[in-house]
């Protein structure tokens, strides 16, 4: 693991993960190359002094940001990268669809739904990466509310909260044939049921929606 800007970052190594829509009943395979993902979501505090903003509902210096947009997850990158001295990442217009993604750019960025499955994973093929309670802040056992990031056990690799405690914006288009410019949500939420916390779960949103269950989490390319 490393460390830059208060956030430590997982080193996620090259791989191929098959994702799936229960929807659709689809399934794909992806090829990855290696890259670095944030060991727990954005929190509170980072999101604050990056922007100057706090949109939470709840408060708290080391509970996930949320009430966040995908819109203002991308500027989020950007702003930090800015900040940092890194090549932003995106390339952001006035809609969502206008938003592009430089992909040698060394600044943060979302990861795509391919790499967030691929990290919460770990190199297991089980819905989780361990027994629930243990990894997951979920309905049964949140008291309806978030919690301060890291709090749960991690994953093989040293990620947490890949479960539970908030949805991950994501980066990529949902079905775009189908929603649109909807994007994608991964991981599951403080305020969902047990089935909804698993490593394969899709959901959706577009990216201008904000609502108390939904954050997101840095990567950046690995060459960076």
């Amino acid at each position: 693991m490393d460390s830059s800007s208060e956030i430590p970052m997982v080193a996620v190594p090259a791989g191929r993960v098959t994702l799936s829509d229960r929807r659709t009943q689809a399934s794909w395979e992806v090829e990855l190359s290696p890259y670095r993902l944030a060991a727990h979501p954005v929190t509170q505090d980072l999101y604050a002094k990056v922007t100057g903003e706090r949109p939470s509902s709840a408060r708290g210096g080391r509970l996930p940001v949320e009430g966040v947009s995908w819109l203002d997850a991308v500027r989020f990158c950007n702003a930090l990268s800015r900040q940092e001295g890194l090549a932003p990442a995106y390339r952001i217009g006035a809609a969502a669809q206008d938003t592009g993604w430089d992909g040698s750019a060394d600044g943060y960025r979302l990861p795509s739904e391919a790499e967030w499955e691929y990290a919460c994973r770990a190199g297991t093929a089980t819905a989780r990466y361990g027994e629930l309670d243990e990894i997951a802040w979920h309905r049964g056992n949140s008291g309806e509310r978030p919690h301060e990031v890291g709090e749960r056990e991690p994953n093989a690799w040293g990620l947490y909260d890949t479960l539970g405690n908030v949805w991950e914006w994501c980066w990529d288009v949902y079905d775009a044939e189908v929603y649109g410019g909807y994007r994608v949500l991964r991981g599951g939420g403080w305020f969902d049921e047990r089935w909804s916390c698993r490593a394969s779960v899709r959901r959706r949103s577009h990216p201008t929606f904000r609502i108390d269950d939904t954050g997101f989490r840095l990567a950046r390319s690995a060459a960076c």
